[in-house]
């Protein structure tokens, strides 16, 4: 998975779980840059009646480094919410029909506020008490989901728009195959453990995160406020991540079923890159890895050089990756791709490069126009516009990593390599089985009802 449940003690605090993140440029509004950052994985669209929500409690934030030192950042968006009770009478997330995000038989209405941090600038408020969503409940509940998903969709100072609320899980994998032992269904016949090969499940499928979005104008983002239009220049460049973070001190009042918070915030999750933390970090260091920025990823640079995955796949396909197996040399490769970007003159006409300094972002360029014809293989496939040039909620991240870690980026940086032939089509398997992305802000489908959802199927979003 992309960051779902990704390291022990993150896995206990879904709230505060970053699953996934996105950073591209806006394919209708090309002026602008689409960021988004989930959170709340593997959300039952039933779980009622405290259906899911963000925490008041958690201190959101999406960052972005412009200049100086990759993984320090220059920008903030920070987002704190707050839940409100309207009726302390009933056991019910509604008492009717919900058709407008205003109506009071929502019982438990979400709002948020927007800051956002400049380096030398300091803060800003860009928007208080902006309403969130209802979740998809039903038919009954909310009848029209599509309209009250629009109308917590808000334009807000500076020619930004932001959303905060349920959207249908957008990343697809075949969890229970891979965390079987690496099996990858289509390919199980040639597995250590080998059994008939077998299409891709779908593990996220019919699945909700809790997403916040937010699109901004290129000059939002950039040093000097440029909107960039060469490829070659560094200043083209941005690096994206988000956090969690928790007040240091939680103090539970006996016999009132509350708890206070205190103390300075401490961050409990991160996200650049899919599948950092997930598939590259050791269990044993996932939860430092978690509370500590970008900037210092120097000392995970090991695991990036020497992937614990790419040793393994030789051995759970015994003959099928004999190349990858007898190449012995740091995986200068990855290093690239996940740390510093993508030096100008490895991919013609392209670059991510923010400089030496080893940090897991996403690295945009945001001279790079959206593509009229997306590949969800990205700049593998030769489609500039996606991953690992940001990433795009198109993207196909498992078939990505997978492929490259088997050895398909190596002649990028070491033409005497030549991949083995499996690995060009390595894949888990699965395809976009989840609802339809929207063709504008924000992008993720509309959330699978809680009334309407069979689990294991897709599910409606009516």
């Amino acid at each position: 998975m992309s960051s779902h449940r990704e390291a022990p003690e993150v896995s206990k605090d879904p709230v505060a779980d970053n699953t996934d993140v996105y950073a591209f440029v806006s394919p209708d509004k090309p002026s602008h840059v689409t960021l988004i950052a989930n959170f709340i994985p593997f959300q039952n669209p039933q779980g009622g009646p405290n259906f899911y929500e963000f925490g008041d409690d958690v201190l959101y934030e999406i960052k972005v480094s412009n200049s100086g030192t990759a993984g320090e950042a220059d920008i903030v968006y920070r987002f704190r919410f707050v839940t409100g009770i309207r009726n302390k009478k009933t056991f019910l997330y509604n008492t009717g029909p919900i058709t407008s995000i205003s109506d009071s038989t929502w019982t438990r209405p979400q709002y948020y506020s927007v800051t956002r941090y400049e380096k030398g600038k300091g803060w800003t408020t860009l928007a208080e008490r902006l309403a969130c969503p209802p979740v998809n409940v039903g038919p009954r509940s909310t009848p029209n989901y599509e309209k009250l998903a629009a109308q917590a969709v808000h334009r807000i100072a500076g020619g930004r728009t932001v959303f905060a609320g349920q959207r249908a899980e957008g990343f697809h994998v075949d969890l229970g195959s891979i965390f079987d032992l690496g099996t990858l269904r289509p390919y199980q016949m040639a597995h250590l453990i080998p059994s008939a090969a077998a299409a891709g499940v779908n593990g996220t499928q019919g699945l909700n995160v809790h997403s916040i979005a937010i699109q901004v104008p290129k000059t939002d983002l950039t040093a000097g406020h440029g909107a960039p239009t060469d490829v070659d220049d560094a200043r083209s460049v941005i690096g994206v991540w988000a956090t969690a973070s928790r007040q240091k001190i939680r103090v539970l009042k006996v016999g009132q079923g509350k708890a206070e918070d205190a103390g300075p915030f401490r961050q409990v999750s991160r996200l650049g890159n899919p599948l950092f933390n997930e598939v590259i970090t050791p269990m044993a260091e996932k939860d430092t890895w978690n509370s500590v920025g970008p900037d210092g990823d120097k000392r995970f640079a090991q695991y990036v050089a020497r992937p614990e995955l790419a040793g393994l796949l030789p051995v759970l396909y015994p003959g099928v990756f004999p190349r990858l197996a007898a190449y012995k040399k740091d995986r200068a490769d990855l290093l690239a791709i996940l740390l510093t970007g993508i030096p100008k003159g490895v991919v013609p006409g392209f670059q991510n490069y923010t400089g030496a300094n080893q940090a897991d972002m996403l690295r945009l360029n945001l001279a790079v126009p959206p593509a009229k014809k997306p590949n969800p293989i990205g700049l593998v496939a030769g489609d500039a516009a996606g991953f690992p040039n940001g990433r795009r909620p198109v993207d196909d991240v498992v078939a990505i990593e997978l492929r490259a870690v088997a050895g398909a980026t190596i002649p990028l940086v070491d033409p005497s390599f030549t991949p083995d032939d499996a690995t060009a089509g390595l894949t888990d398997g699965t395809s976009n089985t989840n609802p339809p992305f929207l063709d504008e802000f924000p992008y993720l489908g509309t959330p699978a009802g809680g009334y309407q959802t069979t689990p294991g199927t897709a599910g409606g979003a009516a």
